[in-house]
């Protein structure tokens, strides 16, 4: 009897949680509805299990799909303004002109497009650039797919390869260079799968760090003092499921006992907290770490060599601070974060250096296509968020220049922004990269020749100490 009663809770724990994702599958037109009362809001979307697009200090915007159109009353109690949300961008495939021969006019950047053709993509960019590029295998994900890293250097490959890879690559002539001379660079793409404009910005940048430096745009010339490693889709479960059932599914694709649960990736750095429902949008997992694409990042980057930069790519990027409910904006808005996420109590000893960066970078990014940008730490411009990827990048692997860049839009589109923003998305990106790169080698060089300065100093002192004796 007692196990009758069991195998009934557990069906029907899989429907209830099968349900919240099917309710969505499809969607053709949905509600943003933006809340400014946000721990109110909050407390009902938890208890429904609404789906929580961005949260700040003085908004939340709640997504409603074209199904679940239902407002709870206690939602309907708080002031809030309402967009439309048109969910599914058209479907594209590659034409004649969407190589990686060309850059600046490539059509590839001009569309969003499904796992398979990214990943020809980057095959593509490795077999065209055999001397500059290297692929590496990061692991596999929970059902089984590859988790690509493209490494873009001009130098020796430092850090450690997949055995599936080793074999294509050790075909290749190694780059030529100086070893252990050149500064290491991460970016990572769409941690979360609904984020597309986060994957096809990082594979704009792998295109812009191989192209001509000719050409407008090009980041060719960062390859000097830089080794870049991107991973464009570090969550590929999720990402494929964004196009094959569900535009706006958020988390990984882990299954517990019934397949339908999974992990909120963005959160798993650390011991999890809540929420502890495994149907809830952001829900952590049960340790640091459970999402084995969380664990085979982390272990990669942990073997790179000198990396002093990471930016982790997400959407979207409504920071605007009010008192009351702010309306949807135009498409213009970015955020570039640095530590801590999970505290504003604790400031970090790089602080000054992290924010003089990020405010150069933001200016660069504005002179491209004149994008409004705010700066700070994340846990201000969001909310404390603890087991966030930036707070392990820098405490944890010693990265000192990291940060989270929240791109276009300002919540008109949200996480399905037109496919026509893409590449200006990507040039403005490209730009906060460079400006990025240029002051962290010249930090470096600056700290350098201070060290020289002193050893020198050094010797000087001892030889005349002994001098005299």
């Amino acid at each position: 009897m007692f196990l009758r009663i069991l195998f009934l809770f557990a069906l029907l724990h899989l429907v209830l949680c099968e349900q919240q994702v099917l309710s969505q599958t499809e969607p053709k037109i949905g509600l943003l509805r933006r809340f400014a009362a946000v721990q109110q809001a909050l407390t009902v979307a938890q208890e429904y299990n609404l789906d929580v697009w961005h949260r700040t200090s003085s908004f939340v915007d709640i997504y409603f799909p074209p199904d679940e159109l239902f407002l709870p009353e206690e939602l309907k109690e708080l002031s809030h303004n309402v967009t439309f949300i048109s969910t599914i961008p058209p479907r594209r495939v590659g034409s004649a002109d969407s190589g990686v021969h060309v850059f600046a006019n490539s059509s590839f950047h001009d569309a969003y497009h499904p796992l398979t053709e990214l990943t020809s993509f980057i095959h593509e960019l490795v077999d065209t650039y055999p001397n500059i590029t290297r692929l590496t295998n990061l692991g596999t994900s929970a059902e089984g797919r590859e988790v690509l890293a493209l490494t873009i250097s001009t130098g020796p490959y430092q850090g450690k390869q997949s055995d599936e890879l080793k074999k294509k690559n050790d075909k290749k002539k190694t780059p030529s260079g100086p070893a252990g001379e050149k500064l290491g660079f991460v970016i990572v793409g769409a941690q979360h799968a609904r984020e597309w404009i986060a994957t096809a910005t990082s594979v704009y940048l792998a295109h812009a760090l191989v192209a001509e430096s000719s050409e407008p745009h090009s980041l060719s010339s960062l390859l000097t003092h830089f080794d870049f490693h991107i991973v464009p889709v570090p969550n590929p479960d999720g990402y494929e499921f964004t196009w094959e059932s569900d535009r706006f599914w958020y988390k990984n694709r882990q299954g517990y006992k019934w397949k339908r649960e999974a992990i909120d990736r963005g959160l798993q750095h650390t011991k999890p907290r809540e929420p502890t429902n495994p149907c809830s949008h952001w829900y952590p997992g049960t340790r640091p770490f459970e999402a084995p694409e969380v664990n085979n990042l982390a272990n990669w980057v942990a073997t790179l060599p000198n990396v002093v930069g990471f930016i982790d790519l997400r959407s979207y990027g409504q920071m605007r601070a009010s008192t009351i409910s702010p309306g949807f904006g135009e498409t213009d808005n970015i955020s570039v974060s640095s530590p801590y996420s999970y505290t504003c109590k604790r400031l970090p000893k790089d602080a000054e250096d992290q924010v003089e960066a990020a405010l150069g970078a933001s200016h660069a990014l504005q002179s491209v296509h004149g994008t409004h940008f705010q700066t700070g730490k994340l846990c201000s411009m969001l909310y404390a968020a603890p087991g966030n990827i930036l707070d392990w990048m820098y405490a944890r692997e010693g990265i000192k220049y990291s940060y989270v860049a929240h791109l276009r839009d300002t919540g008109t589109y949200g996480f399905a922004l037109p496919e026509k923003w893409i590449r200006p998305t990507g040039e403005e990106t490209a730009s906060l990269v460079e400006y990025l790169a240029k002051f962290i080698a010249k930090q470096a060089k600056t700290v350098y020749i201070s060290y020289l300065c002193i050893a020198i100093g050094l010797s000087r002192v001892l030889y005349l100490t002994l001098a005299f004796e």
